[in-house]
């Protein structure tokens, strides 16, 4: 098995274990920890891709997509952090059962 196929495969797996949590969890902070666990699987992937040549020259262009990944998805982590911070401010609620069923049951 080569070091590409390896990490091909464990990045699918992580990026698996992070839809299963997005799709389980309703709390919003689980469910952001589990996209940032999805966006590793993905970077993971990208730099297995990377490795695809036989002289052993990796590609530059997925190793910039990474770095250009990593920092947007700092940036959009943080954003949604901050909406989090503004729904709990507002309903008092981090689950999205609970606040669906708060909106139902407020309009007429």
């Amino acid at each position: 098995m080569s070091t590409a196929y390896f990490y091909s495969i464990t990045g699918i797996i992580i990026f698996t274990v992070g839809l299963r949590g997005f799709i389980i969890y309703a709390h919003l902070l689980r469910k952001v920890i589990a996209v940032n666990v999805m966006g590793a699987g993905i970077f993971m992937f990208l730099i297995a891709l990377a490795n695809r040549n036989p002289n052993g020259i990796p590609d530059p262009v997925p190793h910039a997509m990474v770095l250009t990944g990593i920092v947007v998805a700092v940036s959009a982590t943080a954003f949604i952090l901050a909406l989090v911070v503004r729904i709990h401010a507002a309903t008092g609620q981090t689950n999205f059962e609970e606040i669906y069923n708060n909106d139902k049951e407020a309009k007429p």
